[in-house]
């Protein structure tokens, strides 16, 4: 069972953060996760909690709430209270201790993770400088939990009382721009939220560039507190007589919530109305402001109407013992909020007054035009810059809305619907439907995986066409069989924006978006076919045949067919790997013909030797079997030095192949599920295509973007006829070892067929069959899995077969596939009865790399 792991950085048992938490982890327990929680009192030393056990907090929970707290962190030596106090309040001063206990507890925090299978996590006002140490952890496991385990934006950090909103006054958290505090920072991994535009606004001013920021109000389950059997005696629990309005104060009873204000409204009040107010709230957090408001009470002749009743549970979450909020609110007339005006944030009491149809009054604090006053919401208001206490005006108010019962129900109404479309708990939902996405459907088959860097403009038409799949009659494909996962690669353009809009416009079609924070289209690639595989298996009811993973690039067009052709060559065939069609529009080559006939000729060889032995995948579109897909341990990346730095290999898709056919499962060839190559890909590359130095030189791979438009290049000029046969030269020199001698490498059995060995010839077939046995044992390889261990015996075979191979593409293909490109010099000089074994040092020079920009630079066309 997947879990949601939360922590709340209040450190308290029950707080208006743990109760967000229990509301959006309330949707989450819907959908079928495990519930964990972490209360945080490791986090803050002013709470007298640090390092305590859990005693009755469970009972204070709901049931499906589970405590959690990370093992062990009691042992980090130098870790404790005094040590945060002492961080926090140099508010800066930050020292080797910080970077130390941080790795250390960062180790604890994965463990846990790791123990508990965490696939989602909630932070609760992590922005907030209580803990640099557990800060400072936190976001260093967050980034290796992703992405080891390629992870989506797994992790909702929000806050709700940040440093210029929670206390200003006290300077506790020192000054902008709060050197003390570890800072929000970009993630592929985390999704911000905050409570309101401003905080949105300010966190910007703030980091300047930060990303994945979106504002979430607090929500609330609008559901009308009723008066039921359960709380029917709430009254007179209380003493409190049953005809008389009550005024509702749920709040901590500290001097900054102003509950001062409500005993003067009161008095105010006089004998008009004669209200009783209930504050709800634990006399025993400051004894001397109870003492002080009971005094007050006294003095103004209203102690008799004041009840303290205690700490209740919250609204969203009843206690099965005692009274909630929501049992107040069912008898409440009205519920107030006069509080401070810098010191609350949102003033979720209002919330819970409007999703529960109470009407409320509250003072114009700071920020109540930001969360309320401005989006329409309607109360009495008390403008504390005006009048510190409640004016003649306000008072007025107040006693009409007390007294006339339609007004009330009227701005309840009002107030109630208003709530439902602003901050209710669809709100929430929507967030996490945008980062959890929905289960799989049982009838889904295949999952296309589309690796996106900077493709915003190509995007749409690339969506449209796998939107618009039709079958092989015209009609269009179920919708419900296929599902579309894009994998975006560190975009820095409106890729986001404009898969958020087409999924928004095309509801009837899965698609998600996930991030790869590693550069390059193997490990994109990769996390796109591994999320789609642990989607698939996630699924409830029983898998209805086989399940595909199919692999599709941005820049390339599919046929309307594409996904259909695919789908039945897989059924049909019972491949594990499905090779698509690749082919380019001849019209965009129609002013250069010498440059078409280059490419042209590799296509044609293409599709000769792709019907014999079936191909390699090419990231422009195939399938996989998910199960084979798992078995061989999916799409691996490998690594090269290039410039001192390690950078990841380009061929994963010819890489991935290898590991499938030699792991003894065959590949198909599907000529009907046709890809259009984008022309740009050429265009961009053409000059290195023709000089054989396209992926590198000396031996190494190199990655580059062959995508983007080259404006220098001009489309209306053909190539030499000079140029033209280097490119095909190089083109084929790729091409010929990879596609006619790989294959049987692999799959020795390939000999065996019929069709192949009247493609070779039956001689050719036979000692092509002793050659490779013979490099096996020489080499002592039992198969060719590991990276390029594939290259040297194929280099090998290509050089002592390569006239004979050549002949018989001639033979299949066309007289113009002409004969071998011409040997590399120092071959040329070699005695014929030692030609065999130079080739070897050839092939297997480490040092000059020839072999590699002999053969490996043509693969473009």
């Amino acid at each position: 069972m997947a879990t949601l792991w939360g922590i709340s950085f209040d450190a308290a048992p029950i707080s208006g953060l743990v109760v967000e938490f229990v509301k959006t982890a309330r949707i989450f327990r819907d959908r079928g996760f495990r519930i964990c929680l972490d209360l945080g009192y490791d986090v803050k030393a002013d709470k007298n909690a640090f390092f305590r056990p859990y005693r009755d907090e469970q009972r204070q929970l709901p049931e499906w709430v589970e405590l959690s707290r990370v093992p062990g962190i009691e042992r980090l030596p130098g870790y404790g209270p005094d040590l945060v106090t002492e961080l926090m309040t140099g508010l800066g001063c930050r020292d080797e201790r910080v970077d130390f206990l941080a790795d250390q507890l960062r180790r604890l925090i994965l463990d846990e993770w790791a123990r508990l299978d965490v696939s989602f996590v909630i932070v609760e006002n992590g922005t907030l400088p209580e803990n640099v140490v557990y800060t400072e952890a936190l976001y260093r496991a967050i980034e290796e939990y992703g992405a080891s385990r390629r992870l989506g934006r797994f992790v909702v950090w929000r806050d709700h009382d940040l440093m210029w909103q929670s206390e200003p006054g006290t300077g506790k958290y020192g000054e902008f721009p709060y050197p003390g505090t570890v800072a929000p920072r970009n993630s592929p991994f985390v999704q911000y939220v905050v409570l309101h535009a401003r905080a949105r606004d300010q966190m910007l001013d703030w980091v300047p560039g930060l990303r994945d920021i979106t504002v979430l109000p607090n929500t609330f389950t609008h559901a009308t507190a009723e008066i039921t059997s359960r709380n029917a005696g709430f009254r007179a629990e209380f003493g409190i007589p049953g005809h008389v309005p009550l005024i509702a104060r749920c709040t901590r009873i500290i001097r900054q919530k102003r509950i001062d204000r409500d005993l003067r409204l009161l008095a105010a009040l006089g004998s008009r109305v004669e209200p009783w107010l209930f504050v709800a709230g634990d006399t025993g957090e400051s004894p001397e402001e109870y003492a002080r408001l009971t005094a007050l009470a006294e003095e103004l002749g209203v102690r008799g109407r004041v009840v303290f009743g205690g700490r209740l549970a919250p609204r969203e979450s009843p206690s099965a013992e005692g009274y909630s909020v929501r049992d107040l609110l069912a008898h409440a007339t009205v519920m107030s909020f006069l509080t401070s005006y810098d010191y609350e944030s949102y003033g979720n009491p209002i919330g819970e007054a409007i999703a529960s149809r109470v009407p409320y009054l509250s003072t114009r604090y700071e920020l109540y035009e930001t969360v309320y006053g401005s989006h329409g919401f309607r109360a009495p208001v008390l403008d504390i810059t005006a009048h510190d206490l409640p004016a003649e005006s306000f008072v007025d108010e107040v006693a009409e809305l007390l007294t006339d019962e339609r007004k009330r129900a009227e701005m309840a109404e009002h107030n109630f619907r208003l709530g439902e479309r602003r901050i209710g708990r669809d709100r929430a939902e929507e967030l996490v439907d945008r980062l959890l996405p929905a289960p799989m459907g049982d009838r889904v088959r295949m999952s296309v995986v589309v690796p996106v860097f900077n493709e915003a403009a190509n995007l749409p038409s690339a969506l449209d066409s796998l939107y618009d799949q039709r079958d092989a009659d015209g009609a269009l494909l179920d919708r419900s069989l296929y599902e579309i996962v894009l994998v975006d690669n560190n975009s820095t353009d409106d890729t986001a924006e404009v898969v958020a809009r087409f999924t928004a416009g095309h509801p009837d079609l899965a698609i998600h978006l996930v991030p790869e924070p590693e550069q390059g289209p193997a490990c994109a690639r990769r996390t796109g076919m591994d999320f789609a595989a642990a989607r698939s298996r996630r699924r409830a009811a029983a898998d209805e045949g086989r399940f595909y993973l199919v692999g599709a690039d941005a820049d390339c067009r599919v046929a309307p067919d594409w996904l259909w052709q695919l789908f039945v060559a897989m059924e049909s065939d019972k491949k594990a790997i499905g090779v698509c069609n690749y082919y380019y529009e001849p019209e965009h080559f129609t002013h250069r013909p010498r440059l078409w006939h280059a490419i042209d000729r590799t296509l044609r060889c293409r599709e000769v030797t792709f019907s014999l032995f079936g191909g390699f995948p090419d990231g422009k579109g195939f399938a996989v079997d998910r199960d084979v897909y798992e078995a061989v341990g999916g799409v691996e990346i490998f690594y090269q030095l290039r410039d001192g730095k390690f950078v990841n290999h380009l061929s994963d898709d010819w890489d991935f192949g290898i590991k499938v056919r030699a792991s003894g499962e065959d590949i198909g060839y599907a000529p009907l599920s046709r890809v259009e190559i984008n022309p740009r890909r050429v265009n961009h590359a053409i000059e290195e295509v023709i000089t054989g130095t396209a992926y590198g030189s000396g031996g190494t791979i190199v990655m580059r973007d062959i995508r983007v438009d080259d404006p220098v290049v001009d489309r209306e000029v053909d190539l030499t006829a000079e140029e033209a046969q280097q490119a095909w030269e190089f083109s084929i020199k790729d091409f010929t070892p990879k596609n006619t001698i790989l294959p049987v490498l692999l799959t020795p059995s390939l000999l065996d067929d019929a069709r192949v060995v009247e493609f070779f010839g039956a001689d050719l077939a036979r000692r092509l069959r002793r050659r490779i046995a013979e490099i096996t044992d020489e080499t002592r390889l039992r198969d060719f899995t590991p990276i390029h261990s594939y290259k040297t015996p194929s280099f090998r075979l290509y050089f002592e077969f390569r006239e004979e191979i050549f002949a018989r593409l001639r033979a299949t293909v066309g007289e113009d596939i002409g004969y071998p490109p011409p040997l590399p010099p120092c071959l040329a000089e070699v005695p014929e009865e030692r030609f065999a074994e130079f080739v070897r040092y050839y092939c297997e020079d480490r040092e000059s790399g020839d072999a590699h920009d002999y053969f490996g630079n043509g693969g473009v066309f």
